[in-house]
């Protein structure tokens, strides 16, 4: 499955649009709609603006060349469109590795997809701490996964 729209707007919406690179909480390199990488090299702080289109090109070829391929390769279940793009939204902002060790993931792939969405909650901590921006986020990607 590759993301859709729906799946693309969500990250879009959260992420937010950035024409020039900027650190992110991580002190990662980023510029566009979250993108770390595009043209197979990271983003550096010397790299020229983008338009919000270059932005989303990059989304939508990182979001698929990565996390729809993480998706893909870890659930074992079959699950809808929504439910994927859900997935990827969680996993472009967490990373593979999140989604690969998450009992989120091992619900779903026991088939328990109502009990699974719960689980989208225990991913809402900055550095330790409540993130009420997280809070709606898993929030959204939760009803996005049970619609």
């Amino acid at each position: 499955m590759k993301i859709d729209k729906a799946g693309l707007d969500l990250i879009k919406h959260f992420e937010g649009f950035v024409h020039c690179p900027y650190l992110d909480t991580a002190l990662v390199p980023t510029i566009g709609y979250g993108t770390t990488h595009y043209g197979g090299r990271p983003v550096s702080m010397d790299d020229d603006d983008i338009s919000e289109h270059v932005a989303s090109i990059f989304l939508e070829t990182q979001v698929n060349d990565v996390y729809a391929k993480a998706v893909n390769h870890y659930v074992r279940v079959p699950i809808n469109q929504n439910q994927f793009d859900s997935l990827v939204s969680f996993t472009y902002n967490l990373g593979t590795g999140a989604l690969k060790s998450s009992t989120l993931l091992r619900l779903i792939n026991q088939g328990e997809l109502t009990l699974a969405a719960d689980h989208f909650a225990q991913w809402c901590h900055v550095n330790g701490r409540v993130s009420k921006g997280l809070v709606y986020r898993r929030e959204q990607e939760r009803e996005l996964f049970l619609s």
